[in-house]
């Protein structure tokens, strides 16, 4: 049930004080709405960062810095399809504040959905990461 939308504004990552997770923050505008909205995408560290860097990328080294920006880098895409999942999935249908959460526990079952992203994903994935962050 994927509805158009647009992403004006993306701030993050921004480390959740209370959990092991990233998360940014969204701006989305519907056509039908006079306004934007806020969306906040919740990445998991251990669950999804840690899983494809090491699971399905099987990246590691690199200098504190590169991995700084290959953290950075990983989480916005992962949140930019947890996004796009949730869309699918009419979670955020509504003008409402929304609160993307880790796909674990309750959401388990889209975390299908981003692990065949992210296998589809792999090689273009590592091609920009050795490009741009030379690891």
């Amino acid at each position: 049930m994927a509805k158009p939308f647009t992403i004006l504004n993306v701030n993050g990552p921004y480390r959740e004080p209370h959990e092991p997770a990233f998360s940014y923050d969204y701006a989305v505008q519907r056509p039908n709405w006079p306004t934007p909205h806020g969306v906040r995408v919740k990445v998991s560290i251990a669950e999804e960062l840690d899983y494809l860097k090491t699971t399905v990328l099987g990246v590691s080294g690199g200098s504190p810095g590169q991995q700084l920006r290959l953290t950075q880098m990983l989480t916005r895409r992962i949140a930019d399809r947890k996004i796009q999942i949730a869309n699918d999935e009419g979670m955020f249908a509504e003008r409402f504040d929304v609160m993307i959460a880790p796909f674990t526990g309750q959401l388990t079952h889209l975390f299908v959905l981003l692990q065949a992203w992210m296998n589809e994903a792999k090689a273009s994935l590592r091609q920009e990461i050795h490009e741009k962050i030379g690891i």
